[in-house]
């Protein structure tokens, strides 16, 4: 008899749980519905406000939406603070990580940006978006090896990409590659005839 009084307490607990957990999940459906119909309204306060009073340390869900919604509303500080979060929660995503370097971005934090362009290239090394930023980066430090390397993943990915075999061109130049640039110069004038930038590259491997 003892046991069946436990059992039934137990099951009793689980559904009570199970219907706790239902009416919270309707009543977050119901703000994240609200806060996205104000920010396609650009009421980006609004869109905060919805989503704030359920606001927890631990949701994933929660931080990256504020993160997202204190970027559009050019909170960059606040904005960074939860994206940081979510990234801490989801170590293994790349979707935070993204969303974190526009802030830092903005907050001319190079160092954490390429921090996270690298930690997403660990998880996925031939992400085209992370390589290329990582690169431009990398170019931008005059660091032309690493650029190359980044670059060169963008181009043999898309061989066709203008902007992968442009900068590519541009770091091997720097670097003294001048066969190699070159051919990349002509390759990016064939997809964008006529670019200046190109043009000028191409030039100066003569």
């Amino acid at each position: 008899m003892e046991i069946l009084k436990k059992t039934f307490i137990a099951v009793f607990l689980i559904l009570f749980v199970i219907q706790l957990q239902a009416q919270t999940n309707a009543v977050l459906q119901k703000a994240f519905h609200n806060s996205y119909a104000n920010e396609q309204n650009k009421n980006y306060v609004a869109a905060i406000n919805d989503i704030y009073p359920y606001y927890a340390d631990n949701s994933y869900e929660v931080n990256i939406r504020l993160g997202w919604l204190h970027y559009l509303n050019k909170n960059y500080t606040a904005s960074q603070s939860y994206y940081q979060k979510a990234v801490n929660l989801k170590p293994g995503a790349i979707e935070a990580k993204f969303g974190y370097v526009k802030p830092l971005s903005f907050l001319q934090s190079w160092d954490k940006v390429l921090e996270q362009y690298l930690a997403i290239l660990k998880i996925d090394p031939q992400n085209t978006q992370a390589n290329y930023w990582a690169g431009v980066i990398y170019y931008n430090r005059k660091q032309y090896e690493p650029a190359i390397r980044c670059f060169k993943v963008v181009v043999n990915l898309y061989p066709f990409d203008y902007d992968g075999n442009h900068m590519l061109g541009w770091a091997d130049l720097m670097a003294g590659k001048k066969a190699e640039a070159r051919a990349l110069f002509e390759k990016a004038l064939i997809i964008k005839p006529a670019d200046v930038s190109s043009s000028d590259g191409l030039s100066r491997c003569n």
